[in-house]
């Protein structure tokens, strides 16, 4: 058994896995206002009441960049204290087990891979739509996560007068005075201009995937899947201007449907063993 971390910038989610599912979960705030040590040792008591004599490594997804060999996350959203933390160096001390740490995104599509819909999928990039936008990438059956565990962050690129992420992200209902949550449910009375324009944004991220990975498989999660019925047609649509037809012929578009693939994918970091690639 291991345990799975997915350290979001609201919340910390902690499960304890065996035989690729999670047999338990705490649900905790995470550590925005917290000082280094007392989030460090707030971090610690979380892990310490999940852990148990049979917990083999410890595995963790954290928005941020990080040094995947060493175990240090840099900057890390949402929590200010955490600009440099030897991490894994910390936690390894504390608990004496393995563990491992890499970019949420690549979790994401490493839980996918090994525990959910891109199981059958050599090459597969999954792509979170939430507050930012980040993507995870399989290639050939291996997780690439480039030097500094970035080499998904495709919502940093620069499009029309901002980046993908500022279009494709929680940030694009915020310049209309809205949020997501509250444009779903506009959707369920028959309003979807707004989804319209949405799912055009989306439908250019989507070829920039193709343009940069051409994967086999493109798996949408995030806080804004739920959404895909009312942007997935207008995404489509701009898909089918993408210069090399056969591309879209034989593109699949799913949507993650696991509410706990984040932990499982930190989990499948200790299954692994993954350090580096």
């Amino acid at each position: 058994m291991m345990l799975g971390i997915d350290l979001g910038g609201s919340n910390v989610r902690i499960g304890q896995i065996s035989d690729g599912k999670v047999v338990k979960k705490i649900v905790e705030p995470s550590m925005a206002g917290l000082s280094l040590e007392d989030s460090l040792a707030y971090f610690k008591k979380l892990i310490r009441g999940m852990m148990t004599d049979d917990i083999e490594g410890i595995g963790i997804g954290v928005p941020s960049v990080v040094d995947i060999a060493r175990g240090i996350v840099y900057n890390v959203a949402n929590i200010p204290a955490w600009q440099e933390v030897p991490l894994k160096e910390i936690l390894s001390a504390t608990f004496n087990v393995p563990v491992f740490i890499n970019n949420d995104s690549n979790c994401f599509v490493l839980g996918e891979k090994e525990f959910g819909i891109g199981r059958e999928f050599k090459d597969v990039v999954g792509v979170t739509l939430g507050t930012g936008v980040g993507a995870g990438i399989i290639i050939n059956d291996q997780l690439y996560a480039g030097k500094n565990s970035g080499a998904g962050e495709i919502g940093c690129i620069p499009y029309l007068e901002a980046t993908l992420e500022h279009y494709c992200g929680s940030e694009f209902f915020k310049l209309h005075n809205t949020t997501g949550m509250i444009a779903a449910e506009k959707a369920l009375e028959g309003e979807l201009g707004l989804w319209k324009e949405f799912g055009k944004h989306i439908g250019v991220l989507m070829q920039t995937i193709l343009f940069a990975y051409d994967p086999q498989l493109i798996i949408i999660g995030g806080g804004i899947a739920g959404a895909f019925p009312y942007f997935s047609d207008e995404m489509y649509t701009i898909m089918e201007s993408f210069p090399y037809p056969e591309t879209i012929k034989n593109i699949q578009i799913k949507v993650s449907r696991n509410a706990d693939i984040g932990i499982l994918g930190a989990g499948a970091l200790v299954v692994n063993k993954i350090e580096m690639y």
